[in-house]
């Protein structure tokens, strides 16, 4: 039960990070930090406060500039390489319990949280367009919030995490499927 256990969060944490890599690394770091969790080395590190300060800061540079049209597409782009990047450390970092291979713990957050913010990078640009911008700072709350909610889940209810995303792989795959016969049309 522990091994599911710890993928689930693994998934339901490397899924929030493709939303928005800096709320489960934050949260991750202080529920280490205050003893609720505990981390393995070296994913321990996220507990460190100068790390934790520095997330917390590149987090927040991230919140505001989200909101902003422009902007949000240079971070989204970044992203690519910062939310799989930490998808991968929090995918590893909860599955240091099971008997899964480093690598393979690793790539299976890439994979997870990339596939997220890719769906996440595809789909803001319509927004962008729709609203002519207006819509970018509800859209990014929205992907701000599932992040959190997600993360929390994925730590105190793995199962949920999991479940909503699932949810938000159909929300995804429905807006593909839209959009791609639009565009055909």
């Amino acid at each position: 039960m522990e091994l599911l256990s710890g993928l689930l969060s693994s998934l339901g944490l490397s899924g929030a990070a493709g939303l928005n890599a800096y709320i489960p690394l934050l949260l991750v770091g202080l529920l280490d930090r205050f003893g609720v969790l505990n981390l393995n080395s070296p994913y321990d590190l996220l507990s460190n406060p100068w790390v934790l300060l520095g997330i917390g800061v590149l987090g927040a540079l991230d919140f505001v500039g989200d909101k902003i049209p422009g902007v949000d597409h240079a971070l989204h782009l970044l992203g690519g390489v910062v939310n799989t990047a930490a998808g991968a450390i929090l995918f590893a970092a909860q599955t240091g319990v099971a008997d899964i291979p480093p690598a393979l713990s690793l790539a299976l957050g890439v994979l997870v949280a990339g596939g997220v913010h890719a769906t996440r990078t595809a789909a803001r640009p319509v927004a962008t367009a729709t609203t002519a911008g207006l819509g970018n700072p509800v859209v990014s709350g929205i992907e701000d919030f599932t992040s959190l909610l997600m993360s929390a889940l994925a730590v105190f209810v793995p199962l949920l995490a999991a479940l909503l995303l699932a949810a938000l792989a159909v929300v995804g795959y429905r807006f593909w499927t839209r959009w791609r016969t639009r565009r055909l049309i």
